[in-house]
């Protein structure tokens, strides 16, 4: 038997499940990669993951199908506290294979997905596939902690990569400051969108909002990178329910390397950067620089419309409490005021009446600045914030690879250190000791400066190609424009037409004292949702003025010269209004 097949044993069926999952679609077999994740999901030691490694590594870049049996029989025989070795498996040549214990293989299968779709440096991502990675909550606690000095918590949660762990986290906001100094440490050619500021005197209701959605998009763009969402890193801040998170987080992954020493594209970076790349990285950063400048802008004009809302929101609302401060003045009309006409305590009905139309106005209007907040203002923002990560990439990039090659040599010399006074334990030491030891597999690569900036460009490359998937959310933001527009001035537009069917008929001023009456009928209609159309409310109207010239003449009472001519008016007015309507 060769050292990477297996041929002993009775093969279990959810060793053919787990192939199945993992498996090429193509060739069948199983990349190392995706099998170096499921050796993570045992949960054993470095070491003896290390001689699993071994007994099944062909040299190939892949394992057969037999390969993986192999594989699998040894992780559940180690998982027994046995010792990993051919042996064991020629002893169970008449037995079923053990099962080992891999927990939830959801993530190793992503991760064969995505791999298995062609070439490395392609992102084969639409936005569509990408907002399908997760969907990310971050909504603000309302009490404040903390004795002497208060803080503000975060509840986050994970609707999608992570709901497995049925884990909602409280995380501060030095939580997320430990977060994205790791990541940028860990992936120093990788996308990582900026932070909001710390404020540092007593922060208002309206910097807590504005710093909440901040976070909220800088989770999402983390969660939704095809690359740094599947970190430890990542995953511990998403799953960590104990204390002092930021401490914890930096103790457990303040030793991990940076993705160059232990990606397995490292050793094919050169075969992966396209010959133009040089050229192209130059071409794309000066579009992508004007891109940015077009979306900012963009974002003002869209700021604008949001706060011309509120704005208008808030003077709709003045309109309705002076009108009612108009409708409860209390002082007396008498003769001497008003010889003998009670037109202003008509209109002062009117008035009152009309005053909780324009407060309706105002909710209208409110309503329409949060939608236009959340559904074009914050979906610009999301697209600011990739875009402004690029920049700050480039930047990195341009600052030259140096640094990071010297860094990466002092953590590989510290680790030899530790290694041989035999230091490497701890909480989650399994994880950490599993990156390093990768380190020193790639030792040779990463002493390679040459390679490290290949490796750079083939960052670049692809994490270009992501920000270009990420440029559909301006299509999507020009829809949401447009159906929010529609939206808001319908509603107002019914609003206004209801204003006016009341108004339009008290231009003269006989028929102000029928403005309380009117606005009543209406309004009490349109509770009933059978808004009354402008031709039938004038109809009403005529209707009334014939009614009230009978009860008129039964009383033996005429109504003033001066006021029949102005009524005839308005009735013509309404015929002609009531004929074109029809």
């Amino acid at each position: 038997m060769a050292s990477t097949d297996l041929s002993f044993g009775s093969i279990p069926a959810f060793y053919r499940e787990v192939y199945e999952k993992i498996c090429s679609p193509t060739s069948g077999n199983v990349k190392l990669e995706v099998f170096k994740s499921l050796l993570v999901k045992s949960r054993l030691n470095g070491s003896i993951v290390s001689q699993i490694w071994k007994l099944v590594d062909s040299k190939t870049g892949y394992l057969t199908r037999s390969g993986l049996y192999k594989g699998l029989a040894l992780v559940a025989f180690a998982q027994q506290g046995k010792q990993p070795s051919d042996k064991l498996l020629e002893n169970s040549e008449s037995q079923e294979l053990p099962v080992p214990a891999l927990g939830d293989l959801s993530e190793v299968t992503l991760l064969a997905q995505r791999l298995h779709r062609g070439n490395p440096a392609k992102l084969s991502h639409t936005y569509s596939d990408i907002c399908n990675l997760d969907t990310i909550e971050v909504n603000l606690v309302p009490e404040k902690k903390g004795i002497f000095l208060k803080h503000v918590e975060y509840q986050v949660t994970s609707k999608v990569s992570y709901s497995r762990f049925n884990s909602v986290v409280y995380r501060r906001y030095n939580d997320f400051v430990s977060l994205y100094d790791l990541l940028l440490a860990r992936f120093p050619y990788r996308l990582i969108p900026k932070l909001p500021p710390k404020k540092i005197v007593g922060a208002d209701s309206q910097f807590l909002e504005e710093r909440r959605r901040s976070l909220l998009r800088f989770l999402t763009l983390i969660a939704r990178h095809p690359v740094v969402s599947e970190d430890p890193i990542v995953q511990f801040f998403f799953t960590y329910t104990g204390d002092e998170t930021q401490h914890k987080i930096r103790e457990v992954f303040r030793r991990v390397p940076d993705e160059f020493a232990t990606s397995e594209l490292s050793s094919r970076a050169k075969e992966l950067v396209p010959p133009e790349t040089l050229t192209e990285f130059a071409n794309s950063r000066d579009q992508i620089r004007v891109i940015l400048l077009g979306i900012s802008r963009l974002k003002h004009i869209a700021d604008g419309l949001a706060i011309r809302s509120h704005n208008y929101a808030v003077d709709m609302a003045e309109l309705g409490t002076q009108l009612n401060t108009l409708a409860a003045e209390q002082h007396g009309t008498g003769a001497w005021i008003t010889s003998g006409s009670s037109l202003w305590q008509d209109m002062k009905k009117g008035f009152h009446a009309i005053s909780k139309e324009f407060n309706l106005l105002s909710t209208r209007a409110l309503q329409q600045a949060v939608r236009e907040e959340t559904m074009v203002c914050e979906r610009l923002n999301l697209l600011l914030d990739i875009l402004v990560a690029h920049r700050m990439l480039c930047e990195r990039h341009e600052r030259g690879v140096s640094a990071d090659h010297q860094r990466a040599l002092s953590t590989m010399l510290s680790l030899k250190k530790r290694q041989m006074q035999g230091v490497i334990r701890g909480t989650d030491a399994d994880t950490v000791e599993y990156l390093e030891n990768k380190m020193v597999s790639q030792e040779s690569v990463i002493a390679n400066v040459e390679l490290r900036n290949c490796f750079s460009l083939l960052c670049m490359h692809m994490e270009t190609q992501l920000v270009h998937a990420h440029l559909e959310i301006l299509a999507t933001v020009l829809q949401s424009l447009v159906s929010v527009q529609i939206r808001g001035h319908s509603e107002v537009n019914v609003i206004v037409q209801f204003h006016q069917s009341i108004l339009s008929p008290c231009r003269t001023m006989s028929l102000y004292f029928s403005i309380d009456k009117h606005v009543r009928f209406a309004y009490a209609e349109r509770r009933k949702k059978t808004l009354v159309s402008r031709s039938s409310f004038l109809l009403s109207c005529v209707l009334l003025y014939y009614f009230l010239r009978v009860c008129m003449s039964v009383n033996g009472k005429c109504l003033k010269m001066k006021y029949d001519t102005r009524i005839n008016v308005c009735v013509m007015e309404t015929r002609e209004r009531t004929d074109r309507d029809r």
